[in-house]
């Protein structure tokens, strides 16, 4: 009962709301954005060009600082920028929707970009806005509500939208992903605001070191210097194996993408909500440092379920239970480690501290995916899924060693 306890929470149901609003913008700017040129008639080369646009969720914590120093005159630090990047995104993704991309393709670009930088900032505010208003017992059960609500907007603005584009204009669309982002912004006026952070930035400058000279001092450099290399290999071997599992799927499982499509969208979700479901009363239990070892051996294993499929050849049991465990398990790690997250950083720059971490967590996508083809060369598909096992190894060590700090704060 006092696992289950934590999901009476009122801030708990606004926080799916808060999630679906995060993830609403991030398809319009990338994969329907591709959809809807591709229909238009768009080159190619243009439409590979406008993929830069998602550099703002990469470099987000460059401009984290000032959502730290900065507030204003309204609703307090955190929501009153929520509320104003929120009213901004309406305006853009609706002004997306007037345009003509084949007669005003700048005018598309430049409006991709605005929406791109105010999702991403957005992304900042709420992050941090999750590590403040949190109790510890609720943040593996925030976070999970978080990323399910995250996880029905990217549903809803890529399946959905693909759907409704064969019958409706893509203005009318794009209308009304901007009403649905309208709608959430009640959620941001429900919402309360945390305390008061003491030893804020008074400054610029001081916001931008601060963050650094907090974590040293309040860890110190040995025990920074474990919660730094955790955050990087913790997700590794999961984030190594997105690179190519796609690719796998077709060319060595040779299922088809609308085979894909299909299992990933009913059995990805199913495992997601589940896993979240599951993550946010297990954490209150147990507490964050025994499930992140838990459910980052459950993490590594799935990925060996791929190695099954890939000896076994095309088998729709084994595809399906992989998926199914695989979203499963991602969900309850995904859960934990950002509850863990949340409990290294401090409520005075939790919005630039909390974007170097999650920025540093997916180094193992960003810097070493593209790596991962000649591991393919070198081991086969069954080998390479057993390699991302076995990376995952590290991080497993390393949870046990610092997750302590997750069950202390």
């Amino acid at each position: 009962m006092r696992a289950l306890a934590v999901w009476k929470s009122r801030r708990i149901g606004l926080l799916f709301v808060l999630g679906f609003a995060s993830g609403l913008p991030l398809y319009l700017t990338s994969q329907t954005l591709q959809a809807w040129l591709t229909s238009a008639g768009v080159p190619n080369a243009r439409i590979a060009a406008l993929s830069l646009v998602g550099l703002a969720y990469t470099f987000k914590f460059a401009w984290a600082p000032l959502l730290d120093r900065f507030r204003l005159p309204f609703l307090g630090r955190r929501r009153g920028w929520m509320l104003a990047l929120q009213v901004g995104l309406v305006a853009a993704i609706a002004a997306m929707g007037m345009v003509d991309p084949v007669g005003e393709p700048e005018l598309l670009a430049a409006l991709a970009v605005c929406v791109a930088f105010l999702s991403a900032s957005q992304d900042v505010v709420l992050d941090a806005y999750n590590a403040d208003v949190l109790a510890p017992d609720e943040r593996a059960a925030g976070s999970a509500v978080y990323v399910l609500g995250y996880r029905l907007a990217m549903v809803t603005t890529g399946t959905i939208a693909l759907v409704l584009s064969v019958h409706v204009a893509w203005s009318v669309i794009y209308a009304a992903m901007a009403a649905l982002m309208a709608l959430c912004i009640v959620a941001t006026l429900a919402a309360e605001e945390p305390p008061a952070a003491e030893g804020a930035p008074r400054s610029l400058a001081e916001a931008v070191y601060l963050p650094f000279v907090e974590l040293v001092r309040r860890l110190g450099a040995r025990r920074l210097g474990l919660v730094l290399a955790f955050t990087a290999l913790y997700k590794a071997g999961d984030y190594f194996a997105q690179a190519l599992v796609i690719a796998f799927l077709v060319r060595g499982a040779e299922f088809s993408l609308d085979e894909i499509g299909a299992i990933y969208q009913a059995l990805g979700f199913a495992g997601t909500a589940l896993g979240g479901l599951a993550a946010g009363s297990l954490v209150a239990r147990f507490g964050v440092r025994r499930m992140l070892v838990a459910f980052g051996l459950l993490q590594a294993s799935t990925n060996l379920l791929y190695a099954l499929l890939a000896l076994t050849g095309k088998s729709f049991p084994i595809f399906c239970t992989a998926v199914l465990v695989d979203n499963l398990a991602n969900a309850m790690g995904t859960a934990t480690f950002v509850a863990f997250l949340m409990s290294v950083c401090s409520p005075a720059v939790s919005a630039t501290q909390f974007a170097l971490l999650t920025s540093l967590s997916s180094v193992g996508q960003r810097v070493f995916g593209p790596f991962a083809a000649k591991v393919v060369d070198a081991l086969d598909w069954s080998g390479f899924f057993a390699f991302t096992s076995a990376l995952a190894v590290p991080g497993l060590v390393l949870a046990w060693v610092v997750g302590k700090q997750g069950d202390a704060r």
